[in-house]
């Protein structure tokens, strides 16, 4: 009667690291997006910017472009 001998700590060890790459292994499915689908979200985002600050009208005549009030001449 031949039996394998463990080591306990070892073993706990090795079953909290296949419960570790499972659940990672979960999230990258449920959460993961490609490094290409981040570049294209970042890049539409970037697109839409630039179309809508192109098309924005200021509250008041008296700002300059940057957004900044114009000096008052007190």
């Amino acid at each position: 009667m031949n039996a394998e001998i463990v080591n306990l700590r070892q073993a706990r060890k090795r079953k909290a690291r296949e419960d570790r790459e499972a659940r990672a292994e979960d999230n990258r499915l449920k959460f993961g997006r490609t490094k290409a689908e981040k570049q294209a979200s970042k890049h539409e985002r970037a697109v839409l910017e630039k179309a809508v600050d192109g098309h924005r009208l200021s509250a008041s005549g008296d700002e300059t472009p940057d957004g900044d009030p114009s000096p008052s001449a007190d």
